[in-house]
């Protein structure tokens, strides 16, 4: 035992004077089933991102490699493997495609823009911050600072996209300003300023961090990565990012199954610079002074909260839940699963790739479909 702990501990002194990082080496996992180009398309990635930096662990089939693999046979096989590496440690952060994150979840993006060739943070692109649009916006910004802070942006600059609510979401940054959380506003590179960013500026990357709603960031992530190939391969940029949220911990970064080789590349340098920045502690700690700043009492102000009376619904006993209902609108996600509660059957929110989902025990699937269509929920 002793001999292992010595051999170790030189191994780690080696690789820390080649690779001039001190401390345990970061280890970031990559799924590689799911991809409309294939496995080898992942694992070329893979073998684009190798570095001294970090190690890379394959979780997917026996390929011919010498990077470490873990072995599994199917989809749903891999990512549990992949929650018990990362719930275990064994690897800080994993790049996978198709996860389903809870609510209040989200994922940031980071493009290169095509303009100025610039970086720039989505904020954000996959998942679901909230069910109030102006709540998830506001929510966005916060996962989208807490990002660039995590890959070295000290003091990111924020600008909001001018889609449906971009003011509501900058008044109420403003205030949260007031109040005391430190907060820069980029500026548009229109003649007329201000925060509230055009096309224009999503071009050439005038903000640090681009707050919008997640189904727009998600079309222009598919857009800025893959707008010189057609659309069915994704060359450019960082992939769809790591899902942030307010107490979230593990660290899983997603692709599109159309990302190329460049793009897995990328990612998982993405997936080392969020690992290393420790994004999950970096978000905390942004809440939390969030919150000292009434962000609680901005985001009352603005959510119009329907008061319902109905009977006080217990939560059954907690289950596995692996089978997805969709159909329902993110409006009545909330009421679809206390609709289930009340029949005695546990369930889940979520945000899967085509939109909210229900996630009910795999023996329960056919029963909550019924007793959603009966409740008058449009369930598949």
């Amino acid at each position: 035992m002793a001999k292992k702990i010595i051999g170790e501990t030189l191994l780690e002194i080696a690789n820390a004077i080649e690779s001039g990082e001190f401390g345990k080496k970061i280890k970031v996992g990559l799924t590689t089933l799911g991809s409309e180009h294939g496995v080898d398309n992942l694992v070329n990635g893979a073998h684009l991102a190798k570095s001294n930096l970090f190690d890379i662990v394959l979780i997917g089939p026996k390929v011919e490699t010498d990077l470490e693999v873990v072995e599994v046979n199917d989809e749903k096989e891999m990512h549990a493997k992949m929650e018990e590496l990362l719930d275990s440690g064994y690897i800080d952060s994993c790049v996978t495609m198709h996860y389903n994150f809870p609510i209040g979840v989200s994922t940031v993006g980071r493009v290169i823009t095509p303009g100025k060739g610039k970086e720039m943070i989505l904020a954000t692109t996959t998942g679901s911050s909230a069910t109030n649009r102006i709540e998830a916006m506001l929510r966005n910004a916060i996962y989208g600072i807490a990002t660039a802070k995590s890959i070295g942006i000290k003091t990111p600059k924020v600008g909001i996209l001018n889609v449906d609510g971009a003011r509501q979401v900058e008044k109420c940054l403003n205030e949260l300003k007031d109040n005391g959380y430190d907060l820069e506003f980029a500026e548009s590179i229109r003649a007329d300023g201000g925060s509230v960013m055009r096309g224009n500026d999503l071009l050439v990357g005038a903000p640090d961090v681009m707050v919008t709603d997640t189904l727009s960031g998600n079309i222009f992530m598919k857009v800025f990565s893959s707008f010189n190939t057609g659309g069915d391969y994704e060359a450019s940029g960082y992939g769809y990012g790591p899902g942030v949220g307010e107490d979230y911990n593990r660290k899983i970064l997603i692709l599109s199954r159309a990302s190329g080789s460049p793009v897995v590349c990328n990612a998982l340098k993405y997936a080392y610079d969020v690992a290393k920045g420790n994004v999950s502690k970096i978000a905390k700690n942004e809440f939390i002074s969030a919150k000292n700043s009434k962000f609680d009492d901005i985001i009352g102000s603005v959510t119009k909260k329907e008061v319902k009376v109905s009977e006080d619904i217990k939560c059954p006993e907690k289950q596995v839940v692996t089978t997805q209902i969709s159909g329902i609108d993110i409006m009545d996600l909330e009421d679809a699963v206390k609709e289930l509660w009340k029949n005695g059957v546990y369930a889940e929110s979520g945000m899967g790739c085509t939109g909210p989902i229900v996630l009910v025990n795999e023996a329960k699937g056919e029963e909550s479909v019924n007793i959603l269509l009966k409740a008058g929920y449009t369930a598949k």
